[in-house]
């Protein structure tokens, strides 16, 4: 099977481009500065995207271009084609940018950043023109992460790594995250599952962890013990009030990120695809965590 890929150097695509390649498909690249060229595809995976900006210095026009029009413009030219699955990557900031509640395909979507309502308006355009004769999946991931990842799980390890104690341990948070493999895994079972119904479907590992468990499989992966402090929480919330003033790397918006509830639901998608996740979110993250060494 041949396979039409959009985003095919970024994170997702790199892992994806191996794995579908070691499953013996064919995959070819599509350029957004160029027109779509889709005979000969039998499924194309839109990738490509604006990520969302934790510095706030992207214009908010960025997010509308590539997040909307551009799946707009790939969506086009799947239905014009002979392509009978269409996959995208949206994400859960679509619906919410933060939530104490479970999020499920059923949450009424409020997102709050140019970012999650750019991905939003995306899901809208494709909703509202589905075939009656192809397979659409749009895919709503948590926070992803694997071999060759940088963000927060990144700055965790240096942490770790160097011995420095986790001073968060109070927060008692509880947050899903979605391992590549997991990712890569359940792109395949769509593509191959001709009875899957098209629709929204969010994209997570069984079981959440609380940031000091990672903290902890982090350590693990150094061979050394975890360092947990609970530092008072006020005092905690004083020092990032002092780091957005500094631009010190612990913030109001990285604690935030690092102490939130966010926890997504796996069973539509499981339920669709009829298999267990290949890893839960431990495994994936300890694969993680090694590959950081290498790094």
């Amino acid at each position: 099977m041949t396979i039409l890929i959009s985003g095919i150097t970024g994170f997702v695509g790199k892992n994806l481009q191996k794995y579908l390649h070691d499953n013996q498909y064919t995959v070819k690249k599509i350029n957004r500065n160029e027109d779509i060229d889709s005979s000969g595809f039998e499924a194309i995976i839109h990738l490509a995207g604006k990520a969302h900006d934790l510095k706030n210095v992207s214009r908010p026009e960025e997010y509308y271009e590539v997040n909307t029009e551009l799946t707009k413009k790939i969506f086009d030219a799947f239905l014009a084609s002979e392509a009978m699955v269409f996959i995208t990557l949206s994400s859960v900031k679509a619906v919410a940018d933060s939530t104490d509640e479970i999020l499920t395909e059923d949450t009424i979507p409020n997102p709050l950043t140019h970012y999650g309502k750019s991905k939003l308006m995306a899901e809208e355009y494709i909703l509202k023109n589905l075939p009656g004769n192809k397979r659409v999946y749009i895919l709503r991931p948590c926070m992803i992460h694997g071999v060759g990842n940088k963000g927060n799980l990144t700055l965790l390890y240096n942490f770790v790594k160097k011995g420095i104690p986790y001073p968060l341990a109070a927060f008692d948070n509880k947050r899903s995250f979605l391992s590549i493999d997991n990712l890569c895994f359940i792109v395949k079972e769509l593509i191959e599952g001709g009875d899957i119904p098209s629709g929204v479907y969010n994209v997570a590992d069984d079981g959440p962890l609380s940031t000091s468990r990672v903290v902890e499989i982090l350590s693990q992966s150094t061979g050394k013990s975890a360092r947990l402090w609970k530092v008072p929480k006020k005092v905690v919330f004083f020092f990032a009030s002092i780091g957005d003033i500094l631009k010190l790397p612990l913030g109001k918006e990285r604690l935030f990120k690092l102490t939130e509830n966010y926890v997504v639901s796996n069973s539509k998608i499981k339920t669709a695809i009829r298999k267990p996740l290949p890893l839960n979110s431990e495994e994936g993250l300890l694969i993680t965590a090694k590959s950081f060494q290498d790094a």
